[in-house]
């Protein structure tokens, strides 16, 4: 079993930055990757970005690509999603995910934390 915790979420204006952590804990040895999803408001959730822990294959939304970055602690399961140069578009709820070695898809959601930007 894995559980997965995000935190840093808040609220800044058009241009800042902003910095998301995602720890995931339990079976940690199991995970193949982790990945950040984003839901605006009444909309459905999207994919922003994935880190591969073992390759470290790194994936970016074609929106976020030279604002965002993914990254991880030292080989912990612990990644960062550090949003820079934000827009209003980018507001929501950004989830944390898991996908285990042998999974098809991302099985393992934190709760999500919210971030709020204003123009």
């Amino acid at each position: 079993q894995l559980h997965v915790a995000e935190s840093g979420g808040g609220s800044v204006q058009a241009g800042g930055s902003l910095r998301l952590s995602c720890a995931a804990s339990g079976r940690t040895e199991y995970i193949l990757s982790m990945a950040w999803f984003h839901q605006a408001p009444g909309k459905e959730r999207q994919f922003v970005a994935s880190f591969r822990l073992s390759g470290r294959g790194i994936v970016y939304a074609d929106s976020v690509k030279g604002r965002f970055t993914i990254s991880r602690e030292n080989a912990k399961s612990t990644v960062f999603l550090q949003m820079n140069s934000l827009k209003p578009e980018d507001a929501g709820v950004y989830y944390c995910a898991v996908q285990r070695i042998g999974g098809n898809n991302y099985e393992y959601w934190g709760q999500g934390t919210q971030v709020t930007v204003s123009s």
